[in-house]
């Protein structure tokens, strides 16, 4: 318990940049997976492969393969970054984005089909019908399945911790290192942190989960 007491300046640092890493890949990839998914259900058959391709590649490869192309293989490419937690931002971002596409295209299939037709029966065009009818109801019910998404996000930064970003796991490891005959205090220690952000996330997902449910 001593080692958690005393090292409580890194675990608070560890804690504070991955909440960082968390937010700002979280909001990049609502975005892109937002992105993607109006592109898989686009009537361009381009953008249709291209969302198609993009989320099944993405989904079945494994996290650090996402991480080793950003921190490795983009700067052998000249795409050069000055700290590590942007190759990090965008491993996270990408890999998290390909989730969201999918859990957001689920609820636009949700979305009763005559809506759709009703709009474009009155002259609205594709992206008036995404923007304005379909993507409010399908946001609306896949909050709970989104948020259990960020929720992945936030454990699978800690892969960040293996590519030199000091992030809670990057500190784990080091005080790991420094304090072998208490490993397991620094594991319960990294756990918490982590669970400080996880935890609350969870409730929000049940709370939103019930409003929803409500509200059908």
């Amino acid at each position: 318990m001593d080692v958690i007491i005393e090292n409580l300046p890194q675990y608070w640092d560890g804690f504070l940049r991955t909440l960082f890493l968390s937010v700002v890949s979280g909001i990049i990839a609502l975005i892109v997976g937002t992105v993607l998914a109006a592109a898989r259900v686009s009537p361009v058959a381009a953008l249709r492969g291209f969302s198609m391709v993009y989320v099944e590649i993405v989904r079945n490869t494994p996290l650090t393969i996402a991480f080793f192309f950003a921190a490795v293989v983009l700067p052998r490419l000249g795409i050069t970054f000055q700290q590590f937690e942007v190759a990090a931002i965008i491993a996270l971002s990408a890999y998290t984005s390909a989730f969201i596409a999918e859990a957001v295209r689920s609820g636009v299939n949700s979305v009763p089909v005559g809506q759709a037709e009703a709009a474009r029966s009155i002259g609205m065009k594709f992206s008036q019908v995404l923007t304005l009818i379909i993507l409010p109801q399908a946001l609306r019910t896949v909050i709970p399945p989104l948020i259990n998404i960020l929720i992945a996000l936030v454990k699978n930064s800690s892969v960040a911790g293996a590519f030199y970003v000091l992030e809670l796991f990057g500190y784990g490891k080091q005080l790991a290192n420094a304090n072998g005959d208490a490993v397991v205090w620094v594991l319960v220690g990294i756990a918490f942190f982590y669970l400080l952000i996880t935890v609350p996330l969870g409730f929000l997902a049940n709370f939103v989960e019930r409003k929803v449910a409500i509200a059908r």
